[in-house]
């Protein structure tokens, strides 16, 4: 294990209480670190505090038109010396010391490229969200390959950049992420190494603290913008089956809520699915749509400013 040196790569934008949970975390971590990139866009937001008494941190400053979810991580990784990146989002709070010791675990295997961590719920985690969480991240690890496909459908190809780790020589291989990408650079990239013959790790003891209480347009607009990625990418995504594992989480998430004794939250559980159908089935069919309409949509207008 002591043959792995580790980057940390973290995009940052206008940081608060969670990232500097998220640096402390890191400062605790039993693995070491041989270096922290943070990619902070607009330098005004920024303050050196958040990395006080911290060894070993660059902070390279962007502009927000700069940003791009795939260039600005593999800008970052193309400066960085780790041979082993792991990848954190700003809001990512990791849950114990050991969360880099359990990621760099996976890498023993030659055949894996990449391994990603487990998403615990915050405590003000709504029950629909909660659940979701533990359905999206079980407390058992796996290791999926191309063989799994048929089974798991495009959850084969799921890794999040929440809380992930990528072996350098694979990701170089590879060509890294792609540059510019709407969203979802860390499932293009998974798509690509399954398909190429490689294995993604899921290790459910790397875990980190990270959720959200989406209100019905945000869950429109976020799967809006991942059907976009999707879309974009025929050579990973055309073919495999996706919407089967919606509905799959639906019924699960509704037994659950009986099981609870809460069936009135599938009132909101419906209404909220219907949001996230409806945004995945437009994002998919984008370049049917006029661009007043895409940009009411998508939760990354800059994005589409850089495609003009």
């Amino acid at each position: 294990m002591d043959s792995y040196t580790v980057t940390v790569i973290i995009p940052v934008y206008k940081p608060d209480e969670k990232f500097r949970k998220l640096m402390k975390g890191l400062k605790r971590q039993t693995y070491p670190i041989k270096e922290i990139l943070i990619m902070n866009t607009e330098e005004e937001f920024w303050k050196d505090a958040w990395i006080q008494g911290m060894e070993n941190v660059r902070v390279e400053h962007l502009k927000k038109e700069e940003f791009d979810h795939g260039g600005t991580r593999a800008r970052a990784a193309a400066v960085s010396t780790g041979n082993i990146l792991v990848f954190f989002t700003q809001d990512a709070v990791p849950a114990d010391e050991h969360v880099v010791e359990e990621l760099v675990k996976a890498f023993h295997d030659p055949k894996v490229g990449a391994a990603y961590g487990r998403q615990l719920a915050d405590k003000d985690c709504r029950i629909i969200e909660k659940y979701t969480r533990s359905f999206n991240y079980p407390a058992k690890s796996s290791v999926k390959s191309k063989d799994d496909l048929p089974d798991l459908g495009i959850k084969t190809f799921f890794c999040s950049n929440v809380c992930a780790a990528y072996r350098r020589s694979i990701y170089e291989k590879m060509g890294g992420f792609i540059t510019h990408t709407i969203f979802n650079e860390d499932m293009i990239f998974a798509g690509r190494l399954i398909l190429e013959g490689y294995c993604v790790a899921y290790e459910a003891e790397a875990k980190v603290i990270h959720s959200h209480n989406y209100g019905c347009m945000q869950q429109f607009r976020r799967n809006f913008d991942l059907a976009v990625s999707q879309a974009d990418h025929p050579e990973v995504f055309a073919g495999i089956r996706s919407e089967s594992e919606g509905i799959r989480l639906v019924k699960k998430t509704a037994g659950y809520l009986f099981k609870i004794h809460r069936p009135w939250l599938i009132a909101e559980l419906v209404v909220k699915s219907g949001f996230k159908f409806l945004g995945y089935r437009m994002g998919k069919s984008y370049r049917r749509l006029p661009r007043s309409v895409i940009n009411y949509c998508t939760m990354n207008a800059s994005y589409w400013t850089s495609t003009q």
